[in-house]
């Protein structure tokens, strides 16, 4: 239940600033273009909160959290007077109409922007993109890749990190192939093509990495208690923090890995440790648990450090924040439009979108890892943001912006009839989207 409250309050918080960005574009621009605002809205519904400004705009945040609205004077369907007439946004020219439709989409991008700027200059925890274990038959064992090497750039644009492998990979799905420049252990750097026939990614059950059978470097677990669980069967016996297990029942363990293995086997069962505390070693007898149907010992053991120079910030100054904040927003507004593009072509199916709970999650998973990543996850939903509403989709401002581009070439506007019968055809588009988005959420959920 905690789990829940904490994603629903970060999905409201993340919507509510994209959306409040959003909404103030169209505001901003559209005042400078002398239209008079009546509202401004964070959200649907019944106002929660409202209040009237200085400027006689009334502002309020409503009730459903899932967008929110600008409404401007409009001479042909509010009362105005003929004095209040020129600030209609009606009877502003083409490209003043325009200017305050795109500014919503626009204002998107900007904040995405400052997002990574802001979280470019905190810093980022980093791991370099060195291969761990390569599965046996996988693509990318097929490929040639192995365990050790550093990915360096993949399609000619370099990557620092796993993070920007991950989004290089994202944005391949659907493709033929793709190319990984590796640098061996003894430097030497080569081209990798990876056959992508194959790959069948379902974001639902592993990630890109796994789907192609490649594990990121971790350094090995070693078999020495670092924590002990409370209520466990590990704290009722004599075991420290600190101790290492070398054997169970007279058998001597080589690593953690078979050490875990054994007690797995062995679920209730009285078992004899032998650990090394000291530097002397003695046994140790535990009554073991079970739990899921495994022995259970109710221990956390250390990891061995990172090799130097694995563990990295990524962190700059002021400038050099703000144009990796550019560069990173560039490559989301092209990741977004390449999946789209991929979605109408089929090269990926429907059920890969998500909706309000699957970006829910995604908002409590990402606050949940702290503010640089929250802040990462703000950017890509206020780019996904600005470019869906970009679409030549009636009832998006993409829809606005192309009956303006319609009305500019023939000089009228477009006949009202024609635009009424869109906006149906734009909400039945829309209502269709949520549904199959709520769809893909609730069976992520049950699955």
């Amino acid at each position: 239940m905690e789990q829940v409250l904490w994603s629903v309050g970060a999905f409201i918080v993340a919507l509510g600033l994209v959306v409040t960005f959003h909404e103030f574009g169209h505001f901003w621009v559209a005042r400078r273009c002398g239209v008079k605002v009546l509202t401004f809205s964070i959200g649907f519904g019944k106002p929660l909160f409202r209040w009237q400004g200085k400027d006689g705009t009334q502002y309020q945040i409503a009730a459903v959290p899932l967008g929110g609205y600008v409404r401007m004077l409009d001479h042909e369907v509010d009362p105005v007077s003929e004095q209040e007439v020129p600030k209609s946004f009606r009877s502003k020219s083409v490209g003043q109409r325009f200017a305050v439709v795109v500014a919503g989409p626009m204002a998107n991008f900007v904040f995405s922007i400052a997002a990574l700027w802001l979280m470019l200059m905190i810093g980022m925890p980093a791991l370099k993109p060195i291969i761990g274990n390569v599965s046996a038959d996988s693509i990318a064992e097929r490929s040639g890749l192995t365990p050790g090497v550093e990915i360096t750039a993949i399609d000619n644009r370099d990557v620092q990190d796993w993070q920007d492998v991950n989004m290089a990979l994202v944005r391949r799905i659907g493709d033929a192939s793709t190319t990984f420049r590796i640098r061996e252990q003894n430097g030497v750097e080569r081209d990798v093509q990876v056959s992508l026939s194959d790959w069948n990614f379902d974001p639902d059950r592993d990630s890109t990495l796994e789907s192609l059978g490649l594990d990121v470097f971790r350094p090995a677990v070693t078999s020495t208690i670092a924590l002990i669980a409370e209520n466990s069967p590990a704290s009722a016996s004599d075991l420290r923090v600190g101790d290492k297990i070398i054997g169970i029942d007279g058998t001597q363990t080589r690593n953690w890995e078979q050490t875990r293995e054994l007690i797995a086997a062995q679920p209730n069962a009285q078992r004899e440790l032998l650990i090394e505390r000291d530097g002397g070693q003695q046994q140790i007898s535990v009554q073991l648990g079970e739990l899921d149907g495994r022995g259970y010992l109710g221990i956390s053991t250390q990891q061995e450090a990172y090799p130097d120079g694995y563990l990295f910030t990524l962190q700059y100054g002021p400038l050099q924040a703000f144009a990796g904040g550019v560069e990173r927003t560039w490559q989301l507004m092209g990741l977004t439009l390449g999946m789209l593009k991929k979605l109408v072509t089929g090269d990926i199916g429907v059920n890969n979108l998500s909706g309000p709970v699957g970006i829910a999650q995604g908002a409590g998973a990402h606050a949940s890892y702290g503010l640089v990543y929250f802040l990462s996850f703000l950017a890509l939903i206020s780019v996904s943001l600005g470019v869906l509403n970009l679409l030549p989709i009636p009832m998006l401002d993409g829809g606005h912006l192309l009956f303006y581009a319609i009305e500019w070439v023939r000089g009228k506007p477009v006949p009202e009839r024609i635009q009424e019968l869109s906006f149906r055809v734009g909400l039945l588009i829309l209502g269709t989207l949520l549904v199959v988005t709520l769809f893909n959420d609730i069976g992520r959920l049950i699955s």
